[in-house]
């Protein structure tokens, strides 16, 4: 895999300067900058320019996953300077209600794919429905979702046959009975290795699982592994 690396929601809850410092030594070359709960936002963008972010060849940020609709210009004004600098701003689709607020984001506007939870994005066919009102819109393919919504793995694939000119970014991690992330199985590497191989190699990979530090290189071994860069476990 060219390009991987962690969100720093998972790594340390809020506090992306904390995730940065632990994941300095393991020298991964993506980072995805979590703001998912709406006032984390702001603090967030006002600390982009003192980042220490220079070895990253690839940079994201996640917008808040949830917010009243009332407060949607707000939350694309405050993501504005992210798009400006040309990274990736990760969006999920329930969250965009008007379709001319996030327009002006073109192709940095990376729609992902829901779980079971959300009551869009979850099959290609929510996610066709997306793409044909926001058509520049970019795809980040969240593989623990689409498993969880498709054990059989069916529905990411026809996500990638669809999109997959689209996808610029991947998140990995699987969900738990309650949906949420956590470290990487072996069963559920299996069934992303199996997808792996139609994802373009260039694609970033996001690892969302959340770990320790201590366990930062044990889960980026089985995600490699996952995504057909590494041999199985003997």
């Amino acid at each position: 895999m060219e390009c991987i690396g962690f969100s720093t929601g998972s790594i340390a809850w809020s506090d992306a300067r904390a995730a940065l410092a632990l994941l300095f030594v393991h020298q991964t070359d993506a980072i995805e900058l979590s703001a998912l709960r709406i006032h984390e936002l702001g603090p967030l963008v006002a600390d982009l320019p003192t980042l220490p972010l220079g070895g990253y060849h690839y940079i994201s940020v996640h917008a808040p996953s949830a917010f009243p609709r009332a407060q949607e210009r707000v939350v694309a004004r405050a993501l504005r300077p992210v798009a400006e600098r040309g990274w990736q701003v990760v969006v999920h689709p329930d969250t965009l209600h008007d379709a001319g607020v996030w327009a002006e984001f073109g192709s940095t506007l990376c729609v992902e794919n829901m779980d079971r939870r959300k009551p869009i994005g979850r099959t290609a066919a929510e996610m066709r429905a997306v793409f044909d009102r926001l058509p520049e819109a970019s795809f980040c393919l969240d593989l623990a979702h689409a498993r969880q919504c498709d054990p059989s793995m069916g529905e990411a694939v026809r996500m990638v046959r669809e999109f997959g000119e689209r996808i610029t970014q991947v998140h990995l991690s699987e969900l738990n009975e309650h949906s949420r992330h956590v470290r990487l199985s072996e069963a559920a590497a299996d069934d992303f290795e199996r997808v792996a191989p139609l994802i373009p190699p260039h694609v970033p990979v996001i690892i969302e699982s959340p770990v320790q530090s201590f366990e930062i290189s044990a889960e980026l071994e089985i995600c490699l592994r996952a995504m057909g860069r590494l041999p199985a476990y003997a």
